[in-house]
């Protein structure tokens, strides 16, 4: 999939839900994929953590090309990793449709974030850049231009199933009102039928959400549910 039409599916008119592929079976991999498909979901979200820049440690490109050879889905990796550089074009090789990662990994030199996201565009793939509860959104100056996708971590990084920090909220509605229309906002952590209204309503456009699909019966449902409750407070999607 092109950028741009992974493009297309953040801007539609109805929220983007992206199943986190860390909640789900690794066991039964495949069959959590066909019923991803099945249920509608029009993205995967891929949490890659190298148990340094967070303390756990999950999968790396073998994994996601294998998902690649399994699945026409678009493909979007969160690397919680300290050196993207040094492995990114693994992961684009491997077959990632969008990659993010961490502004906090690219502090001391942020020029370089530029060029990371730069790297990652010119590869046809949407880039993204991530942001911790403790990071102000000032880190993120200079950047916008640079980056297709802002995605606000309403979780400590690392691990799911945590409760939604609403200081989130605050963010989102400060990066709506900064970044470049052409910016998507995202968010990413505790996302479920209560918590998903506010932040749509502050602005975010894609969320990301494990528990709330993979503890369900029913994937179809669930993601049903979560595009449903977005939108209870907000009836328009902004471009």
């Amino acid at each position: 999939m092109s950028r741009r039409d992974l493009l297309e599916i953040y801007t539609s008119n109805t929220p983007t839900i992206a199943p986190s592929m860390l909640g789900c079976d690794f066991g039964n991999l495949h069959r959590e994929v066909e019923l991803l498909e099945s249920a509608g979901a029009q993205v995967l979200h891929l949490d890659v953590m190298d148990g340094h820049f967070v303390p756990n440690l999950t999968y790396g490109p073998v994994v996601v090309e294998g998902l690649r050879h399994i699945t026409q889905l678009p493909l979007d990796a969160h690397l919680m990793i300290t050196d993207p550089d040094s492995v990114l074009d693994q992961y684009l090789d491997a077959g990632c449709d969008g990659i993010t990662v961490h502004v906090e990994a690219f502090l001391d030199n942020p020029d370089t974030l530029k060029k990371t996201l730069e790297t990652i565009r010119s590869a046809d793939a949407v880039a993204g850049i991530a942001i911790n509860p403790a990071t102000d959104v000032q880190q993120l100056d200079g950047l916008f231009d640079f980056a297709d996708l802002v995605l606000v971590m309403s979780v400590e990084p690392g691990f799911g199933g945590q409760a939604f920090q609403p200081a989130a909220l605050d963010k989102l509605e400060q990066l709506a009102n900064t970044c470049t229309p052409q910016t998507t906002l995202a968010i990413d952590g505790g996302i479920a039928d209560e918590t998903i209204p506010r932040a749509y309503q502050a602005g975010a456009r894609v969320f990301v959400a494990g528990s709330a699909i993979f503890k369900s019966n029913n994937y179809r449902e669930a993601i049903g549910n979560l595009e449903h409750a977005a939108t209870q407070t907000c009836t328009t999607r902004e471009a």
